[in-house]
């Protein structure tokens, strides 16, 4: 692998960096209430008008047409100037993947600008009280209607839905076990009974979903009737591969860890600790460069999305031992310490994962 970077790369990471040192936003209240839901809105759209919201797409769309290994370099810069959290990230990162896969013409037409542009924000709308990580079990369905479908059943845990305009999500349409027989939607939350999940803070990062007999035209359905499972599978390759977690967000992270230390002169013991962490988040960032230069993505996703979301943990949690006490007061390393111990189980448990690794990298037996 080439580890140097060629002059329209480095161009484009000046670029970026300076847009970023001159408009990048200080701290926004949470995205988890209405206020701070809308103030990260209002970012997007500075962002989008910059052509920063999507760099990778094509330019008709919003972005920059810039490559991947562009896009890395980007979130390492934006990560790097503390710039908030993506409140669209469920439309641009995980939606929009399998849209320009499996959609129509006619719906990225009608999706993505908005996407991109925050005009419309998008909720998940995964998993059920009972089908969490074994995603097939659900029971949520879809009945035929004139001109499109009606959708029944419950959805939880449903990211950014308290405030979300719409939602993706899969359904049971046809009876068939399982894997099969499973529809791929996008709806309007319009219609849907949205009730908010408070967090330990109070705060309705998620939502349940209650459909009883909602419309959803046939112009919705994103890909073939009865084959929602191999798209929802390309939409949770990319939640658990680079697309939602980039090398540059844990960089910044491991960075700011090392500067805490500078300031706070741990013992050696806890320093080397320190080194060891910083030097595993500049190992998955090099690995993904890696990967994206030889296009090695697929069911390797699983093992980093194991690495980084329990490098995540650990980073946060030298933090909080580095800060003692005062750590235990609210701030932003607390508040990322409980917000990486989700990381092994959204987009499916390190223990599904770890399976899936066994079984599609290793070649072990079931």
């Amino acid at each position: 692998m080439d580890l140097e970077f060629t002059e329209a790369e480095r161009e484009f990471r000046a670029e970026a960096r300076d847009w970023l040192a001159a408009n990048a936003p200080g701290p926004l209240p949470s995205m988890d209430t209405r206020d701070g839901f809308e103030a990260h809105r209002e970012w997007e759209h500075r962002l989008a008008e910059a052509r920063y919201s999507v760099v990778s797409w094509p330019v008709e769309y919003g972005g920059r047409a810039a490559t991947r290994i562009e896009w890395l370099i980007f979130e390492e810069e934006y990560w790097a100037a503390g710039a908030p959290g993506r409140v669209s990230q469920n439309g641009i990162f995980l939606l929009a993947p399998v849209l320009f896969t499996y959609g129509t013409a006619a719906q990225r037409e009608r999706f993505l600008r908005r996407m991109a542009r925050a005009d419309d924000i998008w909720a998940q709308a995964w998993s059920e009280p009972e089908a969490g990580s074994d995603l097939a079990s659900l029971t949520a369905r879809a009945e035929p209607a004139p001109g499109g479908w009606r959708l029944y059943g419950r959805k939880t845990w449903s990211s950014r839905a308290a405030y979300a305009d719409w939602g993706f999500g899969l359904f049971r349409s046809h009876d068939q076990p399982r894997h099969k027989g499973l529809t791929y939607f996008m709806f309007s939350l319009d219609e849907v009974e949205i009730r908010p999940i408070p967090q330990l803070d109070g705060e309705p990062g998620f939502a349940e979903l209650y459909f009883d007999g909602v419309f959803v035209p046939d112009d919705q359905v994103l890909g073939t009737p009865g084959e929602g499972w191999r798209i929802a599978m390309a939409t949770t390759s990319s939640e658990r591969g680079l697309t939602l977690r980039s090398p540059g967000r844990f960089m910044a992270t491991a960075d700011r860890l090392v500067r805490l230390a500078r300031e706070l002169d741990p013992d050696p013991a806890l320093a080397d600790q320190i080194a060891r962490a910083w030097l595993d988040a500049e190992a998955y960032r090099l690995h993904t460069y890696r990967a994206v230069a030889e296009g090695e993505l697929g069911s390797a996703t699983s093992m980093g999305k194991v690495f980084w979301s329990e490098l995540d943990i650990r980073l946060h949690t030298l933090a909080l031992q580095l800060l003692g006490e005062r750590g235990v007061v609210a701030g932003p390393w607390l508040d990322g310490y409980l917000f990486s111990l989700a990381g092994p189980i959204y987009a499916g448990t390190n223990e599904i994962q770890r399976t899936i690794v066994a079984e599609r990298v290793l070649g072990l037996p079931r």
